[in-house]
């Protein structure tokens, strides 16, 4: 298993810190804490983390301060707003800081359909690549401004682990206001106790993380790292998650110290296509399974076929990405589906052989290519 001391010889990170650290209570950025944390990252580029990604929110609640907003928004268009009028203070910031270590910094702002799009999705890996190169260090959000409810990541943490899926990160590292991840509510418990090192599979995270509760300002919790980091582990990346204002955290994580939770992979790192399969698309539909289909899948490495299939859900369309469900509701894969969900409806249960009876054609004999399927 990856332990700590990986941490020491690694040299391209992605670094993600949160609004609740940022913005000292919603009352405008912390610079102070920002500068600190930008000093840190120059101190690991001379240990030889060559390559930084920092994965920044901070932009609405910035835009809240300067707006005299007190409550966040609850209407997309708003929020839009604030996060437009916000970029403009958390950017300067960042790089007047940056500027004063002798290093740039690049502006990166992405959507779910950057990310979904194969093409743009390859684009947005080299222009990310250059930028490390050429010893840029790049501050990435997402397009809060453009991005509709059904393109948003939903939260930073995820945006974060989808950076480090891209660019194969050799570390995530989650900053938040807590030291790290408790057994229970430390909140509400006196005697939750912080969870040193985990798996990333390890079902107990999700019900342990699920009573975290989120921030007035932030979009994420508890819950949300976790799910982070099991992204995360699908490319090979550990992920820590450390309380922000400890003192000389990154610089304490690079000398291998036990700070926070570390959460590592527990499975092999998946091809880069699987990857995007299993991570940037967002899902579209869902398909219930028989126990042998299942079987077929996980321990055979099969196609889907429809006689596997035991209902249907969602409006998708051919080619979109879908869900795979067992029969006890976990989900062992996803895939880019070659039928419609009306004609996946028709076709559940049947043999790829009579599909042509039932439709009056049949494109593909499988529902979903193996080449197009990636086991979770």
């Amino acid at each position: 298993m990856i332990s700590r001391a990986r941490l020491c010889r690694s040299r391209r990170w992605v670094i993600k810190v949160g609004s609740s650290l940022l913005t000292r209570n919603g009352h405008g950025l912390d610079t102070s804490l920002i500068r600190d944390w930008v000093r840190q990252i120059a101190a690991l580029r001379s240990r030889g983390v060559e390559e930084v990604i920092l994965v920044s929110s901070g932009a609405v609640a910035e835009g809240m301060t300067r707006l005299g907003w007190r409550q966040r928004p609850g209407t997309l268009h708003r929020l839009q707003a604030a996060a437009a009028v916000g970029q403009m203070g958390l950017i300067q910031t960042y790089e007047s800081q940056f500027q004063s270590h002798g290093l740039h910094t690049a502006q990166v702002l992405l959507t779910h359909d950057d990310l979904g799009d194969r093409k743009r999705y390859l684009n947005a890996r080299r222009t990310l690549q250059t930028l490390l190169r050429l010893g840029v260090v790049p501050i990435v959000n997402e397009n809060d401004t453009v991005a509709a409810d059904e393109l948003r990541f939903g939260d930073n943490d995820t945006l974060a682990a989808l950076v480090a899926n891209l660019i194969v990160a050799d570390v995530l590292v989650l900053l938040t206001d807590q030291p790290g991840m408790y057994d229970k509510d430390p909140r509400r418990h006196s005697d939750a106790v912080m969870i040193d090192q985990a798996g990333a599979n390890d079902p107990r995270l999700e019900r342990m993380a699920a009573g975290g509760g989120v921030g007035t300002l932030g979009r994420g919790g508890m819950l949300t790292k976790v799910r982070a980091a099991r992204k995360a582990a699908r490319s090979g990346a550990p992920t820590v998650i450390a309380h922000g204002r400890e003192a000389d955290i990154l610089l304490q994580l690079h000398g291998g110290r036990a700070c926070g939770t570390f959460i590592v992979p527990d499975q092999e790192p998946l091809a880069a296509r699987k990857q995007w399969l299993a991570n940037q698309l967002q899902v579209r539909g869902a398909l219930y399974l028989d126990q042998g289909a299942v079987s077929k899948l996980t321990n055979a490495g099969c196609s889907l076929l429809a006689v596997g299939v035991t209902a249907v859900e969602g409006r998708f369309q051919r080619g979109d990405l879908v869900s795979c469900f067992s029969p006890d509701g976990c989900e062992v894969a996803r895939g880019l589906v070659n039928y419609n969900a009306d004609e996946a409806d028709r076709i559940k249960g049947i043999s790829s052989e009579d599909i042509a009876t039932v439709l009056g054609y049949r494109d593909d004999e499988e529902l979903i290519h193996r080449d197009n399927l990636v086991l979770l």
